[in-house]
């Protein structure tokens, strides 16, 4: 061999040392314990009314823990007294909506009455962190023309529900996990935060749906069904 030329031990070590350091750049590029993604074949929306509350920071972590994300419609009276928490649920990933501010029954009111519970929880949230809500859920899912037209007067899109969890009637755990196992694409569930068999039920809420190819979305204002965050 000439001077110029390697042996074939020396050219199986230098492919074995080139071979290395391309590994250990993809390693270095991936974040640690990553997974591919799933694909999401329809989305749904998960939503928590009458917070914050003493339970708002595991709900939260649970969410979190478990890649979900939600819309959470606050009441305005909680929201002024724990901005701390509305913070939280914005730096959570979460979205924050209206659920007026003494969750009253609406439809008793008057013009005037209603106004004041819409505008002054749009106020609150806003003061304590959440952004200007573009969603709206009367109390009780209880609602008519006027309830509507107030809500829309503040940029407002009503929001009720497809699938009640019954967590508010006392509904077991698995009960909540059996109710968000009907949900299809587009769909959106009521729940509560300050439900502690809610509280259980989120890492199977999040199993079911991966299950099935459902990813947790945003709830559109156009058309209040439930979209890609993206």
């Amino acid at each position: 061999m000439g001077t110029g030329s390697r042996s074939p031990r020396a050219l199986v070590t230098a492919l074995t040392v080139l071979v290395t350091a391309a590994a250990a750049t993809l390693t270095a590029a991936a974040p640690a314990g990553a997974a591919p993604a799933a694909a999401c074949t329809g989305y749904v929306g998960l939503t928590f009314d009458d917070g914050p509350s003493g339970n708002t920071t595991r709900l939260l972590d649970a969410l979190r823990h478990n890649g979900l994300r939600a819309t959470m419609f606050n009441q305005g009276q909680y929201a002024a007294a724990n901005p701390s928490l509305v913070r939280a649920q914005v730096a959570a990933g979460m979205w924050v909506g209206n659920h007026s501010y003494t969750h009253p029954h609406l439809t008793r009111l008057s013009q005037t009455q209603i106004d004041s519970e819409i505008s002054r929880t749009q106020q609150a949230i806003a003061t304590a962190g959440g952004g200007t809500p573009k969603l709206f859920r009367p109390p009780y899912g209880e609602t008519n023309a006027t309830v509507r037209s107030v809500a829309a007067r503040h940029g407002l899109t009503e929001i009720i529900w497809h699938v009640d969890s019954q967590d508010w009637n006392g509904a077991s755990t698995d009960a909540i996990v059996q109710s968000a196992a009907r949900l299809t694409n587009g769909q959106v569930i009521l729940m509560h935060d300050w439900s502690a068999n809610t509280l259980a039920a989120i890492p199977r809420i999040a199993q079911t749906l991966a299950s099935r190819g459902l990813c947790p979305g945003a709830i559109s204002p156009q058309t209040g069904r439930a979209v890609s965050p993206g």
